[in-house]
């Protein structure tokens, strides 16, 4: 007789161990140091902003919107594989043990985050409501939570919806009520609060019995929305070693790639160069992940007050994108048509190190544009000197002896 949690047990095992092998590459001591001094660094301004807190500052609707959308986002890992459509299919009424243990596995692991997101939220709450006291904000979590499991019910009960509109309005409907409830409960306002949560019950109770129509589980939604979120966690992790299991996405921005592409000479030396650059702004990783960490490293620089601390960030942001892109020498390891170029090996860690060198160079410039924009010459000077010598000392130190022995 087929046990679903016997199987949910082994499903959750080989998945947990799949996570372990490459989160340990993922937190190295270079991610594990920076991670450190930017939390570091987060928590000391966060502590002086709170100093200076406006008497008007809108902690409810900013921690309403923010706990909000957390409350609406519930992603349930299944765990599920596409051969299951064919194999596990037929067992489909034994499987209410296994789809009970993935809610469970799934509440908890994002209960962390609205603790975590909570905690960070606690000094800002407590200054700005200074008449409250710890026991009020522990229940208005407890809450939260509360809301938050009844929210992931409606959204297991509404992937049994084939419309995939009718799952858009009520995501939407269930969005919207989280984040003017949450933002009564934290403001005080318990009328409008016992209201909109009473609404939100209503399109929840709507939400089961919508799914009690259905004919049954809509196997390929839930296959095909956990394998996009196991596939976002390999994007990821492959910046940090090789996940075989990746399915690469390929974009192909014909306008970007005409801009650098023609000035790549057409000759044989520059084959590496017009594949890696080709492979960068093309793929789903590598432009995305670059422009995403000089957008956050140039908000800090924007917005922290201490020039050297600005400094400080800038280098940090121009050694993670560095570190990230090194990733890019790795992307065509599978493609076996590449031995059969007719050039020599070393052109391909060569063309790798000219463009991280070049990514590197381009960030320490626009880190250096944001000083100048701020009128802060002495930061704008060190940082373009400082982000090009250390980009440089970087690959020639690290960078180079690490693809050496790839």
């Amino acid at each position: 007789m087929f046990d679903s949690h016997a199987f949910y047990k082994k499903r959750l095992s080989s998945h947990v161990k799949n996570l372990s092998r490459y989160l340990k590459y993922m937190f190295n001591g270079h991610i594990a140091f920076a991670m450190l001094f930017f939390i570091a660094a987060t928590a000391y301004y966060y502590q002086q902003w709170l100093e200076q807190l406006p008497a008007n500052f809108p902690t409810a609707m900013i921690m309403g919107i923010v706990l909000g959308l957390l409350m609406s986002y519930n992603p349930i890992r299944t765990l599920l594989e596409e051969p299951d459509l064919v194999f596990i299919i037929a067992a489909e009424k034994q499987m209410g043990t296994y789809f009970r243990n993935s809610m469970i596995y799934s509440f908890v692991i994002q209960t962390y985050i609205i603790v975590f997101v909570g905690a960070a939220f606690g000094p800002l709450y407590f200054t700005s409501f200074p008449a409250r006291s710890g026991t009020i904000f522990l229940v208005t979590l407890l809450l939260f939570l509360l809301l938050k499991g009844m929210n992931m019910l409606a959204n297991w009960k509404m992937l049994k919806v084939r419309d995939k509109n009718s799952r858009i309005i009520d995501l939407t409907a269930r969005t919207l009520l989280n984040i003017v409830a949450a933002y009564f409960v934290i403001e005080g306002q318990a009328l409008f609060a016992v209201i909109t949560i009473a609404l939100l019950l209503i399109v929840i109770v709507y939400d089961f019995m919508v799914a009690s129509k259905q004919p049954g589980i809509f196997w390929d939604l839930l296959i095909e929305k956990d394998q996009i979120r196991l596939q976002s966690f390999y994007r990821i992790a492959n910046l940090f070693a090789d996940v075989p299991h990746l399915k690469n996405k390929v974009k192909r921005r014909e306008w970007l790639t005409n801009i650098f592409i023609r000035r790549i000479p057409f000759e044989q030396s520059a084959t590496y160069d017009y594949l890696y650059q080709i492979s960068f702004l093309r793929s789903g990783d590598y432009l995305g992940m670059y422009l995403r960490l000089m957008v956050i490293g140039g908000v800090f620089i924007w917005i922290l007050p201490n020039v050297w601390i600005k400094i400080l960030f800038a280098v940090l942001f121009i050694y993670l994108s560095v570190f990230q892109m090194m990733a890019l020498y790795q992307h065509h390891r599978t493609q076996m048509w590449l031995d059969l170029y007719p050039v020599h090996p070393t052109l391909k860690q060569s063309a790798v190190i000219r463009i991280i060198r070049k990514l590197g160079y381009v960030q320490a410039f626009v880190f250096t544009l944001l000083f100048i924009i701020q009128l802060e010459w002495i930061g704008s000077i060190i940082t373009l000197i400082g982000g090009l010598v250390f980009v440089w000392v970087y690959i020639k130190l690290y960078v180079e002896p690490k693809l050496k022995n790839i």
